[in-house]
């Protein structure tokens, strides 16, 4: 039996992400391959005739999932009946602005998405930020939009995640789908902590510890940690833009384990409110290990923390701390 489709808004769509994402939805990477989607596309009305080419280049690309494309500049429109909302406008830091300049602009343009969403999108809406700030962004998001359950408002770390999982294949000379449970503890920032104390890898005999495969305690206390960490001004330097394609892909990667399920023994990454596991502050949205069953996450519980983690953890939640405190003070 077909079907109902499943409508997806994206915002930002006009943008590099954006038109990395949207036929990745249309193909099924994200929903799977037999679920038919209808693509809402929003965007600035500057940004309206490149918005109006993706939908014919969406069109002419003949997508058999692909029931309907709706391109717009009206906040409203582009909410109405929404079951999934991919965030990946955002307004992004300019040369001479300070951190509190920018999480003002983003401020005001979550402020109007959520209150649309609020009103407009499907009950039971799922939501993945990925503009920067990402886990701010989310939170502020969830004040303006308190109709929306609070386990349905996450962020992209799964780029992260795949970075430290892609770091690891290359060092060892693994496929990448045989390393696993990594774990991005935090901030989607250069504080975040790439974890691979319960990462193993699938040598084809049995699961060997990651950490015993690399023996070099060194490297992954340090370089893995930093390249992870940096990747994105990498990428920046050497394309002279910002990540599309990889972004793109977790996007997908987040919302399909979220929405189908994880494999069973393993756990991915995604940025979710803080119940306070893993003596994490509640009430900011912060990276842990998740596992995802019957369209619910949970958090991975009972492991064990070293001294080194647990500083690590602790810093990149002290920074999420501020960046709600900064947040607030913008919206008084």
């Amino acid at each position: 039996m077909a079907k109902d489709p499943i409508k997806v808004i994206v915002t930002g769509a006009a943008g590099q992400i954006g038109y990395a994402l949207v036929p990745m939805i249309a193909r099924g990477a994200m929903l799977g391959p037999d679920q038919p989607v209808i693509i809402h596309m929003l965007d600035i009305e500057s940004a309206a005739g490149v918005l109006k080419g993706v939908k014919m280049e969406l069109i002419d690309a003949a997508f058999p999932l692909l029931k309907g494309v709706v391109a717009t500049a009206d906040v409203v429109e582009a909410c109405k009946g929404v079951d999934i909302a991919v965030m990946v406008g955002g307004f992004p830091r300019k040369e001479g602005m300070e951190r509190k300049d920018v999480m003002s602009e983003n401020i005001s343009i979550y402020k109007a998405q959520a209150s649309a969403l609020e009103q407009y999108a499907a009950p039971d809406c799922k939501v993945l930020v990925v503009a920067n700030p990402a886990n701010t962004n989310a939170l502020i998001l969830k004040e303006f939009a308190p109709s929306i359950p609070e386990k349905n408002i996450t962020c992209l770390t799964r780029l992260d995640h795949n970075r430290a999982l892609g770091q690891i294949s290359e060092r060892l000379n693994v496929h990448v789908s045989d390393v696993k449970n990594v774990i991005i503890w935090g901030n989607h920032s250069s504080t975040q902590y790439p974890d691979v104390n319960h990462a193993t890898v699938n040598t084809g005999n049995a699961l060997k510890p990651v950490r015993e495969l690399v023996g070099d305690d060194h490297w992954l206390n340090a370089d893995f940690i930093t390249t992870v960490q940096q990747r994105g001004a990498a990428i920046i330097k050497a394309r002279k833009r910002s990540s599309a394609l990889s972004a793109a892909s977790s996007a997908c990667d987040h919302v399909r384990d979220w929405v189908l399920g994880t494999p069973k023994g393993t756990w991915v990454s995604m940025g979710v409110y803080s119940d306070g596991s893993y003596g994490i502050p509640p009430g900011i949205i912060y990276s842990f290990p998740v596992t995802c069953e019957k369209e619910e996450w949970s958090i991975v519980q009972g492991l064990n923390i070293d001294e080194f983690s647990r500083e690590k953890m602790d810093a990149t939640a002290k920074e999420l701390v501020e960046e709600k405190s900064l947040a607030y003070s913008c919206l008084n």
